[in-house]
């Protein structure tokens, strides 16, 4: 058996697995919280951003890092309000934003995820899978405060949800905005050709402040920004691969610096996908 074969055969058992595995050991960060408003705050480090409404009734909370940080968040949520945590709003399946799922359901917390999202997370024998799934939106009602989650297509996966918290006009995008750059998981229905479509849909939304999956708090135009970035990118991609150039070639020629991103890394391993997936 060859090296080469080995190796493709290791990386084709990886996809297989689910992409979140990529993202179930980074080094650790510590947590840090951030105000949005007196009710809305953000815990960043160490994974995605978690987004913690208080109620009178109860924590509402979206996406929960990786397992080891389960402990670190509660504790952040304890200098928030001394309420429990009731539900949980995962924006995707990977293991960065719903790694702490099995640990806050063994008390009595509520996992809600759109359908794709849990398939995601079955076909790749994940633990803390929801028992709660949507299909096009689903809204929490705590203390007299409403959470909504929307699927508004595919992009980052085919089962990105995005949580919107109308009275306060803020989006929680999870990574179908990252200010660093997209990463498109074409092993679990991601598109960079629908991607573009999806913000469009999250953009006809009334809010000021974007809560991005990773990174620092944003706002709507950074949000038309990106999308603007994003067909660029594409349209760059479609070029090249229209002059003849092959994929290795594409991903050395594509030009990224004036729009911020970096060929190296997540963006770097979706070029392929996207070369293949744009005409």
């Amino acid at each position: 058996m060859s090296k080469t074969f080995v190796v493709r055969f290791v990386l084709g058992a990886i996809c297989a697995c689910g992409t979140w595995i990529a993202f179930t050991q980074p080094p650790a960060q510590p947590l840090t919280v951030e105000k949005i408003s007196d009710d809305l705050h953000v815990i960043v480090g160490s994974g995605g951003n978690v987004a913690v409404l208080s109620t009178s009734n109860g924590m509402i909370v979206v996406d929960d890092k990786f397992e080891r940080n389960v402990p670190e968040i509660l504790a952040k949520i304890k200098t928030i309000s001394d309420k429990p945590v009731k539900y949980v709003l995962n924006t995707h399946h990977h293991g960065d934003h719903t790694g702490g799922n099995a640990k806050l359901m063994e008390s009595p917390v509520e996992i809600i995820a759109h359908k794709n999202a849990r398939a995601n997370m079955v076909k790749s024998s994940q633990p803390g899978q929801p028992r709660i799934t949507f299909s096009d939106e689903t809204a929490v009602y705590l203390g007299g405060k409403e959470v909504q989650a929307r699927y508004v297509g595919r992009g980052h996966t085919n089962g990105d949800a995005i949580v919107y918290f109308p009275a306060l006009k803020v989006v929680h995008t999870g990574d179908l905005f990252v200010p660093g750059g997209p990463f498109v998981d074409y092993a679990n229905g991601g598109s960079a050709v629908a991607w573009t479509n999806t913000i469009d849909e999250i953009l006809k939304l009334d809010f000021v402040t974007l809560i991005p999956g990773h990174g620092n708090l944003s706002k709507r135009e950074d949000l038309v920004k990106f999308r603007n970035s994003f067909a660029t990118m594409r349209s760059r991609v479609s070029d090249l691969k229209h002059q003849g150039k092959s994929k290795e070639e594409t991903a050395k020629l594509l030009k990224l610096d004036d729009l911020g991103w970096q060929a190296a890394g997540l963006f770097g391993r979706s070029i392929p996908g996207i070369y293949d997936e744009v005409n």
